[in-house]
This record gives structure tokens, sequence and C-alpha cells, in this order.
């Protein structure tokens, strides 16, 4: 095992840092975005990155960043209540604490994407993960060739980021497309898996950057597509997530073959990725 020098023994990756909840914006049933303040007055970190966020006397949990990395007084994260920390920290209000160590993990490659095509496919919560790769790519759009954000979600109920998606598809240099797994007679989109996007997508096989984020299944059979379409599956991204409960390799917990989500990961080449996918588990 490395020394715990080299897995990260900084401040920030041993005990939590205290910010303080700014403002916490719903934007589904049970999911909310919350804004943070560092108590240092900046916050720095790569799109894909996460956070151990802690609630006290609940416990601790992962959360991947969905904030702009340019705006660095303030720690964006957006999470579901699925368990007891979770609800906690969907439950905070203005002027709360909690408690924050990192950033941690691997990040979007994006600038390897620069001078390529980029398309981003997310499916449900996965657009909070993706959402400041997207930031970025838009912040030095001239960069980049043709960019292609694909979204599906269950319904349109469960949508997520609603404005930001309306300021995307109003926008001339980006396809932004749509689709929802089912919905009633008021929704005007497209319906369908999101994965049937990617043959409406304008990009060029061999020279595009993919970045693709959400249920393990969704991704599986995204990157089958994009690799059906051309893209090598080197330039294929994905995210992935585990049981991560240190953030530094250390408890094992996110043990991903010879990997550890936590630190290797979260953001994994499809082509690193896929064969361990293809083990059985016992």
């Amino acid at each position: 095992m490395a020394p715990l020098a080299e897995l990260g023994s900084s401040p920030q990756a041993m005990a939590p840092a205290w910010f303080s909840v700014r403002r916490v914006r719903p934007e589904l049933a049970d999911t909310v975005t919350i804004d943070l303040v560092p108590p240092r007055g900046a916050f720095t970190f790569a799109p894909g990155q996460f956070t151990m966020l802690s609630v006290f006397g609940i416990g601790e949990i992962p959360i991947s960043i969905s904030g702009d990395p340019a705006e660095t007084a303030t720690l964006t994260q957006t999470v579901r209540a699925v368990g007891a920390v979770s609800t906690a920290v969907v439950g905070l209000r203005a002027g709360d604490l909690v408690g924050v160590r990192g950033p941690f993990g691997s990040s979007w490659p994006v600038t390897h994407a620069r001078g390529r095509d980029v398309v981003i496919v997310a499916g449900g919560i996965g657009l909070a993960p993706i959402r400041p790769t997207i930031c970025a790519v838009l912040a030095e759009r001239d960069r980049f060739n043709r960019v292609a954000i694909l979204y599906g979600a269950r319904s349109p109920n469960d949508l997520l980021f609603t404005d930001d998606l309306a300021t995307w598809r109003a926008r001339f240099d980006l396809e932004v497309l749509v689709t929802v797994d089912s919905a009633g007679r008021g929704w005007h989109g497209g319906v369908g898996v999101v994965t049937k996007l990617i043959d409406r997508a304008p990009f060029d096989p061999a020279r595009t950057t993919a970045f693709v984020c959400g249920p393990e299944v969704m991704m599986r059979f995204s990157a089958e597509r994009l690799m059906t379409a051309g893209v090598p599956a080197r330039d294929i991204n994905v995210s992935m997530e585990r049981n991560m409960q240190c953030g530094i390799g250390l408890c094992g917990h996110c043990q991903f073959g010879p990997t550890f989500v936590c630190k290797d990961g979260p953001v994994y080449r499809w082509s690193d990725i896929a064969p361990l996918l293809a083990v059985r588990e016992t």
C-alpha cells in the first residue's frame, strides 16, 4: 500500500472543513442543489471530481460537484435524498454548516477534447456530475468543434436543471437533444431511451471525445452505441459510482478490480473499465 502522504494527507483530505450553506434550490421532489461557502474564501476543483459531505452526528457521503469550475467562491453540489445522510443534506437551510473533505478523484479530460467534437450523454441525475464539464466547454467554446448534449430522464418531472437546458438549447453553437422514457400529452419532446439520441447527434467518430454519466446500464449501452458509430473505446469516458467511504483509497470499500473508484476514478476511459465490467461478481 502506498504511503499515506501519497494517498492524500492534507487537512482537506483527512478532516472536514465546515462550509456554510448559502442557498438550497429545489430541483426535483427528492433532489436539491446546495450552494456552500468555503471557510477559506475559495474552493477549486476539476470537472468530474467529488467531495465527501458530512452532517454532524449522522455521517458522511460522497457527492459529485455540479457547479461551474470558474466560480471558486462557491461549492455547488446536487443531492438526492436516498439515505440518512443525503436526506439530512437535502433538509439543510441557509446558515447551516456542513462538513466537506476534498476534492477527490479523477476528472473529465476536457483539455484532451480541445480541437475535437464533444458528445455528452447524461441520464437522470447523471447530468449533475457532468454539468461542470459543460460549463468548462462553454467557457472556451471556440476551442472545440461540434458539441452535442444528449440528456434523458424517466419523465418530464424528472428532468434536472431545466433552466440550464433551456439556456443551452437557445444557443446556436450546441446540439441539445432531450428525451424521456414516458410522458403524458403535455410533453412535446422526444420519448425513448437516451441512447437513441446518439444516432441523431452530429459528430465525426474519429475525432470525438465522449463523456457519459448516468446509471451503469445506461452507460454500458451508450458506450456500445458510440463504438458502433465508430468512436474508439479510448475516447469514451464514464463516471463510475461505488461505495466510497474514505475518498483516498485507504478503506478499500470502493475497490473495483485493481483500482479504487475514489482515487483512480470516478472518471475512467471505457477502454480501461469495460474489461472490469465484464467480470461476473461472486
